[in-house]
């Protein structure tokens, strides 16, 4: 078993896609109490102010990972364990978003989608699973969405990746316990942050419009959200709901059952009405 680093006085904390957003949110809210974290993401170099922005009172450095890439997630790996000794919570963060239609989406923006909110994660976990059951200790944290248990209309690809980290999330609960790993899923709605500039991808941008739009909109922060879920992931809970209207929303599916659908219904048809008159307004130039 790896013992702890001797110098560390807090969690060790990796987090992936965390140069911006919900992931630099979540960063900031474990330096601010001391813990030391790696922020991972594509970029080779840091921009320093972002750097400057996740540092409290602990330990940030940053390493560039393409969660694509087996290959980065070892060289993660290796780094954690030579520079602290092993890893406490590996928050998988890092994601894209992507909207349309079933029939306009084109599958290569499928299998865009599928190797980075999926199987980027999957990566993730297959790499760090097993440090955590030699440590005999360690936290995987999932980020998904209500997307993943909540389908809205034009959201295909989006919807199926995300409930497919809930899936695994939920196996590897069960999978870990005995192991003294736990797991977390992180099942937010809108809030505000840059995840809109990777919806408008182009396929269906009548529909992906309105996705950002909802982002871009959202009266909550990613602050506000990373400080609920972190709170959550130290209590140890597996499904977390940090967002309120998220709630409701699940709670109405889980209640109403063909209401749900019946509402969902409605909206489906209003956003292909929708669209289908952008199209044709875009069609006549």
């Amino acid at each position: 078993m790896r013992r702890r680093h001797p110098d560390a006085t807090g969690r060790r904390v990796l987090v992936t896609g965390g140069a911006s957003g919900f992931g630099q949110a979540i960063a900031r809210v474990y330096a601010a109490r001391g813990d030391h974290v790696l922020v991972t993401d594509l970029a080779a170099e840091p921009d320093p102010a972002v750097l400057h922005a996740a540092t409290g009172d602990g330990e940030v450095v940053y390493l560039q990972l393409d969660i694509r890439d087996e290959v980065a997630w070892e060289k993660a790996e290796s780094w954690v364990v030579e520079h602290w000794g092993g890893l406490d919570v590996l928050v998988n963060n890092a994601g894209v978003g992507a909207g349309g239609r079933i029939d306009v989406v084109p599958i290569k923006d499928w299998e865009w989608i599928v190797e980075t909110n999926l199987l980027g994660v999957v990566k993730g976990c297959k790499t760090f699973v097993p440090l955590f059951k030699e440590q005999g200790h360690g936290h995987v944290v999932n980020v998904a969405s209500m997307a993943g248990l909540v389908h809205a209309p034009c959201m295909a690809s989006y919807n199926a990746v995300k409930a497919g980290v809930v899936a695994l999330s939920e196996t590897m609960l069960h999978e870990l316990a005995s192991a003294g790993v736990a797991v977390s899923v992180v099942c937010p709605s809108f809030f505000r942050t840059n995840l809109a500039s990777s919806i408008t991808r182009g396929s269906d941008p009548s529909v992906e419009a309105s996705g950002a739009g909802l982002v871009s909109k959202s009266k909550v922060s990613a602050d506000l959200i990373a400080a609920r879920t972190v709170a959550a992931v130290d209590k140890q809970r597996f499904l977390v709901l940090p967002s309120r209207d998220g709630r409701l929303v699940l709670y109405g599916k889980r209640l109403t059952g063909p209401g749900y659908h019946w509402a969902m219904k409605r909206v489906g048809a209003r956003v292909v009405r929708s669209a289908a008159k952008r199209d044709a307004a875009a069609r006549r130039g």
